[in-house]
């Protein structure tokens, strides 16, 4: 089996090499290829991965390229994790949106838009490439934002499937709290990427007993402080929202915060340089603890079993995916891509039925999923007057003055990556 990572010169990079030489048994990865435009990350990254498989005993052969046509040619997996314009476009991203009050986040608002202009393109590319070197290939997209360029690259045909370790978290998080092994809970998992909700949390599978409520009544406080909002919240939703909803729900008091300390893209970049340095180090063979505070925690064990799943049929029955609407939430386009619970096998994702869902998560993902209908349709046409219109119905700006400035923001900072300006 060989598998092909496109971004393997990124720091999350030794994560995953440590979630395939682990999980060989679940992922027998005979040929894994790291490509990366960047030789010089790529080749500390890369003598880190061998050393991880050596010191795991794994069999598996590590091959570093910047070729990205001979990377993927008969690859039978391409996993997406690349950033178009590094740390210095995040940061950006999390900056301008600011001047206007707004949240500078690089997945949501002006900054997710951005980004998704920058990233569809060259994602569509990439897809094309792989789709002449092996047609029946799958694409894991862990490149954010998730939801659309899954959506962009459905929509191009492509066997495509959308990854988020949000849910992992959840359920480890939930787990520990419980005092249960994480594969014992199902989460009612339902909504778009980075807009989600546990609406249940079950034991022993989707038919198990909903434990959500003793989980609230017990844990409700802990669960709160972790997402950063109030416990009064949490008892009058009687869900568990995503980290990412508080952008939405406590908007002005994040743009506050979000003004007066250094941005993530900042202390990411430091963290970068310091996980560089370590990978240098020749007598290094397994992740740095340094690395857990990067993000992606649990990437790993998520893209191991989410590839084994469509590759041979094994892996967890039931995994949260992105994934083609196709009827599963009736109050959404059946082209949307959304983020739920899926049965999983070579034939791609099968979304399990949803129960009924209040209003307060309706009416915002439908009006998120008219934002990324308009995201998409800037990303792939491109043109000053499609950002704006995306950017005015985005639930996060909604006015047309901040709209118009932070299109002529979000235009001048992205001009080398977009072809139409």
């Amino acid at each position: 089996m060989k598998l092909t990572v496109v971004g393997g010169g990124s720091t999350y990079t030794p994560e995953l090499v440590d979630g395939f030489a682990r999980l060989r048994d679940t992922l027998p990865v005979e040929e894994l290829v790291l490509v990366d435009p960047a030789a010089d990350r790529l080749e500390l990254v890369g003598g880190l991965a061998r050393r991880i498989f050596a010191r795991q005993d794994h069999p598996g052969r590590i091959v570093t390229t910047s070729d990205l046509d001979a990377a993927v040619e008969g690859a039978d997996a391409v996993l997406l994790q690349l950033r178009v314009g590094g740390q210095a476009a995040r940061l950006q991203d999390e900056t301008w949106p600011l001047d206007c009050g707004c949240v500078g986040q690089e997945t949501t608002g002006a900054g997710g838009l951005a980004k998704a202009l920058r990233t569809v393109p060259v994602v569509l590319d990439i897809a094309e490439r792989v789709r002449r070197a092996n047609p029946r290939a799958w694409i894991i997209d862990f490149t954010n934002p998730v939801g659309i360029v899954t959506r962009a690259l459905l929509q191009a045909g492509h066997r495509a499937v959308g990854l988020c370790n949000v849910a992992i978290g959840l359920q480890r998080k939930f787990a520990a709290l419980l005092d249960v092994a994480p594969a014992e809970l199902h989460l009612d998992h339902v909504g778009l990427n980075h807009l989600t909700w546990e609406s249940g949390v079950r034991l022993h599978g989707p038919e198990g007993e909903d434990v959500l409520p003793r989980l609230l009544a017990g844990h409700a406080e802990a669960i709160a402080a972790d997402l950063r909002l109030p416990r009064p919240l949490l008892d009058r939703l009687g869900v568990v929202p995503s980290y990412y909803l508080r952008y939405y729900y406590a908007h002005d008091e994040v743009v506050r915060e979000l003004r007066t300390k250094p941005s993530r893209a900042a202390e990411v970049a430091a963290m970068e340089k310091e996980l560089l340095s370590l990978y240098s180090d020749p007598a290094l063979d397994e992740k740095p603890a340094l690395l857990a505070k990067r993000g992606g925690a649990f990437y790993s064990e998520a893209a191991v079993d989410l590839a084994a799943a469509l590759l041979t049929g094994s892996g967890s029955p039931y995994q949260v995916v992105n994934t083609r609407n196709a009827g599963t939430l009736p109050f959404l386009p059946d082209d949307a891509v959304i983020e739920v619970q899926a049965a999983v096998g070579p034939k791609g994702p099968s979304p399990l039925p949803v129960p009924s869902l209040d209003p307060l998560c309706t009416g915002l993902m439908a009006h998120v999923t008219a934002y990324e209908d308009l995201a998409l349709d800037a990303a792939l046409r491109g043109g000053r007057d499609r950002v704006f219109k995306a950017l005015l119905s985005h639930p996060l700006i909604g006015q047309y003055e901040y709209a118009e400035e932070l299109t002529d923001r979000l235009v001048a900072h992205n001009r080398e990556h977009l072809a139409w300006v």
